[in-house]
């Protein structure tokens, strides 16, 4: 099977440097025309210049593909729908979506100010969902999308002096569950990648003979595959130096206690059956775990649910 995405249409934010830039070159060589989106400023998310993205538009034309640059910036969300307003009078849709704008502003929680935690946020987590309430009623409208979040092991685990980093990419795995749910009957697709690659985010995190193995072009591929036409649906899938796994929210089955005994120490007593890993399944929406704790009091009380 070949992934292709002929007569397909890409945006891509952040597309000027690093994981982006290897996205959007790698879906144009699979036939997409894409919107390579980069406001253009520094990791801190400092100044803007659109010379980063005509670059890597220039390449994939070179390479015979199909790309305009666009500088919006990801959290003002008339520019955002300015972008999408673009790529559909230039090739009639938007296809596909993939969500890759970033920036750090790392330091210790005691030692971080507030702006810097707001902002980190706001072209992270309202960054993505500027853009993708940009496209969604286009794709809702031709019964098509596939819509890529990038979320982190930061926030998926956690990791020091990322805070706001971590709470971010969190909750675009919020953002997804959701939307995965609404988006269903229309043919909209929602998944996340969580990558692992040598970016000027990550530069100065670890050793160089450990960046040597994280190159993008390792992640890009579980990129393609998540926004492809027979891709999955509310996937979380990590890429990194050259390993692909998924990542998956579980809960416990857990227990039921008596109307007496739902008291901290009798959570304490039963902490083992209460926490243990062999009753833990996974759930798909909210309304899985309301069932369970119902399920499990009825069968306590004896009552009989309808």
């Amino acid at each position: 099977m070949s992934i292709r995405f002929d007569g397909r249409v890409a945006i891509v934010t952040g597309a000027g440097n690093g994981l982006g830039r290897c996205h959007a070159i790698e879906l144009a060589a699979r036939g997409a025309k894409v919107v390579v989106n980069d406001l253009g400023g520094d990791r801190d998310g400092v100044g803007a210049s659109s010379d980063a993205a005509k670059a890597v538009v220039a390449e994939i034309e070179a390479a015979g593909g199909t790309a305009i640059a666009n500088g919006a910036d990801v959290t003002n969300y008339e520019q955002v729908e300015a972008m999408v307003q673009e790529a559909k009078d230039t090739w009639g849709s938007v296809d596909i979506l993939v969500n890759n704008a970033g920036v750090l502003r790392d330091k210790s929680f005691i030692k971080m100010e507030m702006k810097d935690f707001g902002f980190v946020l706001d072209v992270h987590l309202i960054g993505t969902v500027n853009c993708t309430k940009a496209v969604w009623p286009l794709m809702r409208e031709q019964n098509y999308g596939r819509i890529a979040m990038t979320t982190s092991s930061s926030g998926l685990y956690g990791n020091f002096g990322q805070t706001n980093y971590g709470a971010a990419k969190m909750g675009v795995i919020g953002l997804m569950n959701t939307l995965v749910l609404e988006g269903g009957k229309y043919g909209i697709r929602v998944n996340a990648l969580s990558p692992c690659a040598a970016t000027r985010m990550t530069e100065d995190l670890m050793p160089e003979n450990l960046l040597d193995l994280l190159k993008p072009e390792a992640v890009t591929p579980a990129l393609l595959y998540i926004v492809s036409e027979e891709g999955p649906n509310r996937t979380i899938i990590t890429a990194g130096a050259g390993t692909y796994a998924c990542s998956k929210v579980y809960e416990t089955g857990g227990m039921w206690l008596p109307e007496d005994e739902q008291t901290p120490e009798k959570i304490a007593e039963n902490w083992a059956t209460i926490s243990d890993p062999a009753t833990q399944s996974e759930y798909t929406s909210g309304n899985d775990q309301t069932q369970n704790m119902l399920t499990k009091a009825a069968e306590g009380l004896g009552i009989k649910l309808s």
